[in-house]
């Protein structure tokens, strides 16, 4: 067979990053116990406010796909728009699907969860991907991706039995603050994202702390203030 291809960047197809832009890193690797895609958007200088906006208005659907509650046996393709309703308040959409199974030491990319019209129905114990965003031509691109395990969620009420099913995120990744209009977010949407810091705070810190990575650490408090 061939061998494989590897690609280097060359001085000539290279070019050097600006405070003044958007970047999209789309990050992943596979490990003994589970396989990560994460994607996160950042700016280092001043955004647009076409960039703010458009930056909390797809966090905004994150979170509001994140903390859904829903009933058993729901079908992804049902609940997916609540990941795009914040875009579509203003008349903006991303041409992507809103998110894919991920496999435990396989595939990245693993049918058939999801939230696509030809998915299977949710069921608690699948890990699928959370990951609206929005793109400008030539301009700017956002993403932000979580991974998330579909778990029972505790309600007032139980209807046939079965319990409501949500979504724990289990990649704890800070969002750009830099980029977060808090103007837009809503008390309840504000809550889910202190309370998502305090998760990272609580499961990340400590083990910077242990490799001695203090560096990472006070950015990783900074990034995480309430």
């Amino acid at each position: 067979s061939d061998p494989p291809s590897l690609h280097s960047p060359s001085n000539g197809s290279s070019r050097k990053l600006s405070v003044d832009e958007m970047y999209l890193s789309d990050t992943g690797g596979q490990y003994l116990d589970g396989t990560t895609d994460i994607t996160r958007t950042v700016h280092w200088g001043v955004p647009t406010p076409l960039q703010k906006e458009a930056y909390t208005r797809v966090l905004m659907g994150n979170i509001d796909l994140s903390r859904l509650v829903f009933p058993p046996n729901t079908a992804g393709g049902t609940v997916e728009s609540f990941a795009r309703r914040a875009l579509w308040d203003v008349g903006l959409n991303y041409g992507h699907g809103t998110g894919h199974g991920i496999g435990n030491f396989l595939s990245v990319h693993e049918w058939p969860v999801g939230f696509q019209s030809n998915n299977v129905p949710l069921t608690a114990g699948m890990f699928t991907s959370i990951e609206p965003g929005y793109y400008r031509d030539g301009e700017f691109g956002i993403r932000i991706e979580d991974v998330a395990l579909v778990v029972e969620a505790q309600t007032e009420h139980q209807t046939g039995g079965k319990p409501f099913l949500t979504f724990e995120v289990v990649s704890l990744v800070p969002y750009d603050r830099n980029l977060i209009d808090l103007r837009l977010l809503s008390p309840e949407q504000i809550r889910y994202l202190n309370a998502y810091y305090e998760t990272i705070r609580a499961r990340v810190g400590p083990e910077l702390q242990r490799q001695q990575l203090e560096e990472a650490y006070r950015w990783l408090q900074r990034s995480t203030e309430p």
